[in-house]
């Protein structure tokens, strides 16, 4: 199940997290806080890191640079969250590759 990042998904991510595990469907967002819910993962940019990027455009722009010179940039950090015990849950083993591959592992 994928499950979107609007504010209905976010308020209700809890109560989306509790019907996906009683019908045992793995979920996945790209909001690692949906994960915290008890989604089983999550796959998307850092948007901490994007909001720095964002910062060091804004300190250009008001220091004079022209903001139609200035590259556009693509994200350059993605996030990979993990819930073992959601996985457990769904009767899941998440390798130990994928599992060493990811920013953060709920247990």
């Amino acid at each position: 199940l994928l499950v979107g990042g609007n504010s209905l998904h976010l308020v209700n991510a809890s109560r989306i997290a509790a019907f996906a595990a009683q019908q045992k469907l793995p979920t996945a967002s790209l909001f690692p806080e949906l994960v915290d819910a008890g989604l089983l993962m999550s796959y998307g940019i850092d948007y901490l890191d994007l909001n720095r990027r964002a910062a060091v455009y804004v300190d250009k722009i008001l220091r004079g640079a022209n903001p139609a010179d200035l590259p556009v940039e693509l994200p350059r950090k993605f996030d990979l969250v993990l819930n073992q015990k959601t996985a457990r849950t769904l009767g899941i083993t998440i390798p130990l590759a994928v599992l060493l591959q990811a920013d953060r592992v709920i247990e």
